[in-house]
């Protein structure tokens, strides 16, 4: 169900690799909503080809743009704001990557020069989005930015890696800048704590599938979709929220506040 949520708004998805990706679930509920988009990947990630069936379904524009490039990202806004017409409304930031997790690298033999790169792609890339709107003064009155982390930036996650790091940056970033762009002109930055989801990136994480399993029996709700993700997104890039900024907003099914569960205790019995 629709509730013209977003309409009139205009914004910009950074990170919808795939059908299964939180970037793409969202670019396809805003449109629902009545927002017009811009839909934008790296570039190795536009040679995959997926994005333009998304494009055209969202009837959006597919501008490249590396994050940890700010020509790139200059291109990017000045294109998004030819393209709109004028100032942009909401940005989702979904990026995240880590060269240590793709190598196979533990958190305790992390390379460094790899691990430097996490951090800017993963984390810093939000910095730079908002530092290029602030700096084209691309954003109006009141917009809303809002990018996904996850739990195991607050607590240990084995298997999460160096991204936990990344994301507790992330977070940071989000605090900081947020106050600095509330100041300025309203602006909102969020982070959403999102379950552990299937996503190409999430399901790349080792022992994903039983921490999935484990995550569901420890949430009261159980674990929340990618589709439900995507409307918690639009809501905050709505005008009902829009005196919330700063945040990191758990959207977990109530993992993040359980201690334990009765499915979680009756399985360590048996």
């Amino acid at each position: 169900m629709a509730y013209n949520l977003l309409k009139g708004k205009k914004g910009i998805i950074f990170g919808a690799l795939d059908e299964r990706s939180l970037g793409w679930k969202t670019a396809l509920k805003c449109h629902e909503e009545g927002a017009q988009l811009v839909l934008t990947n790296a570039p190795v990630a536009l040679r995959m080809g997926e994005i333009n069936k998304l494009a055209e379904a969202v009837n959006a524009p597919v501008i490249g743009a590396d994050v940890t490039n700010m020509d790139d990202l200059k291109n990017l806004f000045e294109g998004a704001m030819k393209h709109f017409g004028g100032g942009i409304d909401f940005i989702l930031h979904s990026i995240g990557m880590s060269l240590n997790m793709r190598k196979g690298k533990s958190y305790t033999e992390i390379d460094y020069e790899w691990n430097k790169k996490t951090l800017d792609i993963s984390a810093m890339s939000l910095h730079r989005v908002l530092r290029t709107a602030w700096d084209l003064d691309a954003l109006n009155e009141g917009a809303s930015v809002v990018a996904l982390t996850y739990i195991a930036a607050q607590r240990v996650f084995p298997d999460y890696n160096e991204m936990a790091d990344a994301k507790a940056l992330l977070e940071n970033v989000t605090r900081s800048f947020g106050y600095y762009y509330g100041l300025k002109k309203k602006v909102r930055v969020n982070t959403v704590s999102q379950s552990p989801t299937r996503t190409t990136a999430g399901s790349g994480v080792k022992g994903f599938d039983g921490f999935i399993t484990y995550a569901e029996k420890m949430s009261p709700l159980g674990n929340a979709s990618a589709d439900e993700c995507a409307g918690y997104c639009a809501t905050l890039f709505s005008d009902l929220t829009k005196m919330v900024t700063m945040q990191n907003l758990f959207h977990d099914g109530g993992f993040s506040f359980t201690g334990v569960t009765e499915a979680v205790i009756e399985q360590m019995e048996k």
